[in-house]
């Protein structure tokens, strides 16, 4: 029997997934502890989840801000805490 081409490559690049993929894929409830994974952090209970907005900064605020990498967005947030005493 033929040995099936790999779906990955030596760099790393997957190819084009084709019906035999599809047709031997597992539902995700076959891997709950993957599922956990992939579904990030649990959701915050109420009161204490964040909301979303949408404001215009200046760029050099921004950019500040960026300067340090990700997470970028929670820092903002600290920041706005501190400045207004929360």
């Amino acid at each position: 029997m033929k040995e099936p081409k790999p779906y990955i490559d030596d760099d790393g690049e997957v190819r084009e997934l084709d019906e035999q993929w599809f047709k031997d894929a597992k539902p995700t409830s076959e891997f709950p502890e993957l599922v956990k994974i992939l579904r990030g952090r649990p959701k915050l209970p109420d009161g204490a989840q964040k909301k979303r907005v949408t404001m215009f900064l200046d760029r050099d605020i921004i950019e500040k801000l960026k300067a340090d990498g990700k997470g970028w967005q929670t820092r903002a947030n600290a920041k706005l805490r501190e400045a207004l005493g929360l």
